[in-house]
């Protein structure tokens, strides 16, 4: 079962940067108001040309509806993440955090079997979080889609 709106975040450990650089998204998104996103895989196709531009050329509209920060996660390793953020100059726009073990995408439910990637990935979805509490959550419907978690559905919901 998948999280809720009204439901908090739960505790576990992404990475960014590397992997001694723990992040606890309870904790780090548990005061303000955030952006999280996930994408099946960097650097495949509809994440790499679509979804995590949108979220960079879309930042500052979305820092202006009062949004303190915005992330995206992947079940891929932290190099990879780090590596898929300087190819799209994320930094200062958007968090790039690797969820290795799937452990935040499981907790949160929104994991699927993605045999043509690999195994675990993480559903493609875009959430509002209010101190550490889900406002609203858009999963794409099968998974894998690029309509409902992109940034400009994401900016109405703000």
């Amino acid at each position: 079962m998948s999280i809720e709106v009204g439901q908090k975040l739960p505790s576990a450990s992404l990475q960014e940067g590397n992997p001694g650089n723990q992040v606890d998204p309870a904790q780090a998104f548990g005061s303000g108001k955030h952006v999280v996103f996930a994408v099946p895989g960097a650097f495949t196709p509809g994440c790499d040309k679509t979804h995590l531009p949108g979220y960079i050329a879309d930042f500052q509209q979305i820092k202006d509806k009062g949004v303190d920060s915005i992330a995206c996660v992947a079940v891929n390793d932290v190099f990879v993440m780090d590596a898929w953020g300087k190819a799209h100059d994320a930094a200062g726009k958007v968090r790039m955090l690797a969820d290795p073990n799937a452990e935040f995408t499981k907790a949160v439910g929104l994991d699927v079997n993605a045999k043509a990637l690999g195994g675990t990935r993480s559903k493609r979805y875009a959430m509002i979080v209010e101190d550490g509490v889900v406002t609203a959550l858009q999963v794409e419907p099968d998974g894998f889609g690029l309509s409902c978690s992109l940034a400009p559905s994401l900016i109405e919901s703000l």
